[in-house]
């Protein structure tokens, strides 16, 4: 089977990096030389972990020879699915949804979005019933949950296709309907913005809100870290979505906002609310 992902970045990479291990071939688009050699590397390190791990029986040479990464959207013409994983801005994705489709009629297309109304997002195409949310969580390798957000328009078929495909590349799909936020961003927003006010408040450290989580509540991760390594501008993005579409619940604290204009992003920037080393 032959996948294609629009945007090598972290997400993007992550994508093609589980399709690859599954035994896929896949295309990799970017948008210049310059974003195209970084996506390159970004996936033959992912991968050269994998190898060195033993959580891939395919060689370093087969991996390769199964990648391609390359700025020209033909690439995807002999897909049978293409998942956009560009920036969470709703117009860009409108725009890279079209190039798919222009490229590759005849493919289930999904879009990455952790936020964004599928059915929204459907409009800028064709075959809306070709159409559907695959919203994978970072880290891409080491998730286990990935959700398919189903759209007004999307189709039956796709979405037994897309149940398919989640499952061929190791990890549990849920359906859910196109809502804002769908199950998982909704969910897990409303517990990392109560956690913020929190820190702000001066109720107790970053590290003990996160213990009362993770030790009270057996969270894996407490909230705090978690939206370090999600991204502390991610998170931003996701609470303005939802802020204009379910409310106040969902305002984005000023802390938050604090900290994005600093810079202060999480895991990838070197700090957000702990320290990390830069990768």
């Amino acid at each position: 089977m032959k996948v294609g992902v629009l945007g090598g970045g972290r997400m993007g990479a992550g994508i093609a990096h589980a399709f690859l291990l599954a035994g896929c071939d896949v295309a990799v688009v970017e948008r210049d030389e310059k974003t195209m050699d970084a996506a390159a590397h970004r996936i033959r390190e992912s991968i050269a972990r994998s190898i060195e791990r033993g959580t891939t029986g395919r060689s370093a040479d087969e991996l390769a020879d199964a990648l391609r990464v390359g700025e020209d959207p033909a690439a995807f013409a002999e897909c049978k699915l293409v998942i956009e994983a560009v920036p969470e801005d709703r117009a860009m994705k409108a725009a890279a949804l079209s190039r798919i489709e222009r490229a590759a009629p005849n493919a289930v297309i999904a879009s990455n979005t952790s936020s964004i109304s599928i059915t929204d997002l459907a409009a800028s195409l064709r075959r809306p019933d070709r159409f559907l949310g695959l919203h994978f969580f970072n880290p891409v390798p080491a998730s286990a949950l990935v959700e398919i957000v189903v759209g007004s328009a999307t189709g039956a078929d796709g979405v037994e296709r897309a149940r398919g495909w989640v499952e061929m590349i190791g990890k549990t799909p849920i359906v859910v309907r196109d809502s804002p936020g769908f199950a998982s961003s909704r969910l897990g927003l409303a517990l990392a913005l109560e956690a913020i006010r929190m820190l702000d408040a001066g109720v107790a450290s970053a590290e003990d809100i996160d213990r009362a989580m993770e030790l009270g509540y057996r969270h894996p991760m407490g909230p705090l870290r978690t939206t370090d390594i999600v991204g502390l501008d991610v998170r931003l993005g996701i609470a303005e979505e939802l802020y204009a579409t379910l409310g106040e619940n969902f305002a984005p604290p000023a802390l938050l906002r604090q900290l994005v204009a600093e810079g202060r992003l999480g895991r990838k920037s070197g700090e957000g609310f702990y320290k990390w080393e830069t990768p």
